[in-house]
């Protein structure tokens, strides 16, 4: 074999090449899931019956962390009250079917019994009738009678009529949610909603979402809100990252934006809780996402699940209404019990999905954290082969 040595004219051709540019994949940074970690045991243990697991959020005192999701399949007055009783709160769609139907039982059914081939003309057919303000302030006075909060989400469109309605009707909070929210929205057709004003003027607090990004969340924090919400697509009958192909893995957003948070308190004092929002199916992914940085837990599917979900072992998407692109997708979740054994116990499986909240407490417990500000200190680890790891005859039973 003959190695030829380069001349200095074939050195000075080859510096005459341009030199590539970066490109967005040589910039690519990692990004974590619930899948992809794992919890580190410290050097201390504790009794889980001297876990604290309350929080305060939205001026609100919970003595779980824990939110259901503003979804028709699974908030309701009947399980409002419920979860209200265990101890969490739900969130109602203000937007969705109990502000637009009277009874809104026959609708429910209507939907989680459609043919899977029907159900986009099921669901556009449903939310077709416009809310009707009566129905909004009877909804705010049946929570109340039925000992819930009453706490209402709409998209940033819909906040700048309903929002003013909510606080007068005796509202105790209220949720501007969307698929990606952000401080500097940009429109030519209308006048976006100025959050600042917005939080300014409606007199009871106001929390915000969905955002992933350490910027967009800094940005959101200094608009006087009340909380934030973390989690673009990760639901499980959510279609954005599907469709829009727009989303970041929930533990990667919900550091970035807790991050934010700590910031944004040490410079201000005002201290924005984080909730996590979507992609969590079992107690280990709660414990995960508080040890992210999350102060509470908003799930959809999971509760969904329960006997008194008014979604019938259904779920769907609450996207934003678009002519030409589908709500979201109906799931089929199957009824597992009532909320209580769902989020209490006893637990009749063992893959973590019921008995939701005993699986944080005792996670909180074996890891020696009193309280939830003290599970967001516990190491976390990159350990994608920890679910499996040694599982080979779980996989097979």
């Amino acid at each position: 074999m003959t190695i030829r040595v380069a001349s200095s004219q074939d050195r000075a051709d080859l510096e005459a090449i341009p030199r590539r540019r970066a490109s967005k994949v040589d910039d690519l940074r990692p990004t974590y899931g619930f899948d992809d970690v794992s919890l580190a045991p410290g050097p201390r243990t504790i009794e889980p019956d001297d876990v604290d697991l309350s929080v305060n959020l939205a001026g609100l005192d919970l003595a779980m962390p824990l939110l259901a999701a503003a979804m028709d399949a699974v908030t309701d007055v009947h399980l409002a009250a419920e979860l209200r009783r265990l101890g969490g709160l739900a969130v109602m769609n203000l937007e969705g079917l109990q502000t637009r139907y009277a009874e809104p039982a026959e609708v429910l059914e209507r939907i989680a019994t459609a043919p899977a081939e029907e159900v986009q003309e099921t669901l556009a057919a449903a939310y077709a009738p416009p809310i009707q303000e009566d129905l909004l302030a009877r909804r705010i006075g049946e929570l109340h009678a039925a000992g819930s909060w009453a706490v209402l989400s709409a998209t940033p469109a819909a906040a700048r009529r309903w929002g003013p309605v909510c606080a007068e009707q005796g509202a105790d909070a209220f949720l501007v949610q969307s698929q990606v929210s952000s401080a500097q929205h940009l429109a030519s057709g209308y006048e976006p909603l100025e959050l600042s004003e917005f939080t300014r003027l409606m007199g009871i607090p106001v929390a915000v979402g969905n955002t992933t990004s350490y910027e967009a969340a800094a940005q959101l924090m200094k608009q006087g809100i009340a909380a934030i919400f973390v989690g673009v697509g990760p639901g499980a009958a959510c279609t954005t990252r599907e469709v829009l192909g727009i989303g970041v893995p929930q533990i990667s957003a919900i550091a970035d934006v807790a991050a934010a948070r700590d910031d944004h308190f040490e410079r201000t004092g005002w201290y924005v809780p984080v909730v996590a929002d979507g992609g969590m199916r079992r107690g280990g992914d709660l414990a995960k996402a508080i040890a992210a940085g999350a102060d509470a837990l908003m799930l959809g599917s999971p509760l969904a699940r329960a006997s008194e979900a008014p979604g019938q072992g259904t779920n769907w998407g609450m996207a934003a209404p678009s002519p030409t692109l589908p709500r979201g997708t109906r799931i089929r979740v199957g009824t597992a019990g009532s909320l209580e054994r769902i989020l209490l116990g006893p637990s009749q499986v063992s893959d973590g999905s019921e008995n939701l909240i005993g699986g944080l407490r005792q996670s909180m417990a074996a890891l020696g954290a009193a309280d939830i500000r003290a599970m967001q200190q516990v190491e976390m680890v990159y350990a994608p082969a920890v679910a499996l790891e040694g599982k080979s005859w779980q996989q097979g039973r």
